[in-house]
């Protein structure tokens, strides 16, 4: 990824970040997309402290998230906040356009039962 890139990035991420922050009752989902995995986690921005975490390094058996695997992670991921009794969350897409495995990670989600 060129620099530019990145800093395009990281400035949208920005811009999200004013607007958003997470609570007790409604806490953040934040996606990190890498050339090879997705990561998420459901983060408390008033404590300062992650709540859930989850990667597809962990999950998957193939070398690459693609689109069907990230689907199946955003399902995995929502049983695992119903299950410490998080039902709605701000989604944060941290400066990603939300197309492809953001968006295949998001519907996975809100499938698997998770409001946002």
């Amino acid at each position: 990824m060129s620099n530019a890139k990145a800093q395009l990035r990281i400035k949208r991420k920005k811009r999200i970040r004013k607007k958003i922050s997470g609570s007790a009752e409604k806490p953040r989902l934040s996606i990190f997309r890498s050339n090879k995995g997705i990561y998420a986690q459901v983060i408390n921005d008033v404590d300062g402290k992650t709540l859930i975490g989850l990667s597809s390094h962990s999950k998957s058996e193939t070398k690459r998230a693609g689109v069907e695997l990230c689907e199946k992670l955003g399902e995995t991921f929502a049983s695992k906040c119903r299950e410490k009794n998080i039902n709605t969350v701000v989604f944060d897409r941290n400066g990603y356009v939300y197309h492809g495995r953001v968006k295949a990670f998001a519907d996975g989600a809100r499938k698997g039962g998770l409001n946002f």
